[in-house]
């Protein structure tokens, strides 16, 4: 059983094939965890020559993509649909996009994402149509495409039976509110390089709480801001202490 849908409303349908058939994103598909229908909005277009834009009102430049064809496709594509799925405009004026939010469009079975273009949407679109706008950081792309692949991307390896261990996603960088600590494999020094003997002890308390403080000590170098709002116990707080006053192990 499909376990999450996508819908994607895009000018560009052929920007999908690559994605939808490599790596991790092939593989979910291949065990029916996922399934993705890659829609031409500009079939839902009113017009004989397909028009899906136009100049804006107002003047200015660069042209809309106009509230027809999406509204059109949208409503075609969920006629049999009893509820109404989050409908998500890929946009640089969205909600920045986040493992939290990943995790919770996880939790949705059929999720429709809109790729724009141009100099971007219709209002009526933001305000009547989209229940939801991402934003994957603060720069412009040519259009929502690639913003939607790297959603769906971070959403599907969230999926129960997608990633060989299941605890891998757990384990990534942002999950824990944390930066992922160091992570090592075979051989165990290479041109003189070691790797940390706890690593190599087979034990595990130690192993874990090595593997905490690196990732403390990680997010404290490099993302101090997570620390804020990140689950701390008291001997992280310690910790973090320690690295503060210059003594951290």
């Amino acid at each position: 059983m499909v376990r999450l849908h996508f819908d994607v409303l895009t000018l560009f349908p052929e920007m999908f094939t690559g994605f939808l058939s490599s790596s991790i994103v092939k593989k979910a598909h291949e065990k029916g965890i996922v399934s993705t229908s890659v829609v031409d909005f500009r079939e839902f277009s009113t017009d004989k020559h397909r028009t899906v834009d136009d100049t804006p009102y107002g003047g200015g430049s660069g042209m809309v993509l106009k509230p027809e064809p999406l509204f059109r496709a949208v409503e075609h594509l969920l006629q049999d649909e009893p509820e109404r799925p989050p409908i998500i405009l890929m946009t640089p004026q969205g909600e920045r996009f986040t493992q939290k939010k990943a995790e919770a469009l996880a939790e949705h079975r059929r999720l429709i994402l809109i790729c724009g273009h141009y100099e971007g949407y219709d209002e009526r679109i933001r305000q009547h149509l989209a229940t939801d706008e991402i934003s994957i950081g603060d720069f412009v792309l040519t259009g929502g495409e690639l913003p939607a692949m790297v959603v769906m991307d971070s959403v599907i390896r969230l999926l129960p039976g997608v990633l060989g261990n299941e605890s891998s996603a757990k384990d990534d960088s942002f999950s824990t509110g944390l930066l992922e600590y160091p992570q090592y494999t075979r051989p165990a020094e290479f041109r003189g390089w070691k790797v940390p003997e706890v690593l190599l002890s087979g034990h595990h308390q130690n192993i874990e709480r090595w593997r905490r403080q690196e990732a403390l000590r990680r997010t404290w170098e490099r993302r101090p801001d997570l620390l804020r709002t990140a689950r701390l116990t008291e001997e992280d707080r310690a910790f973090l202490r320690k690295l503060e006053e210059g003594s951290g192990e």
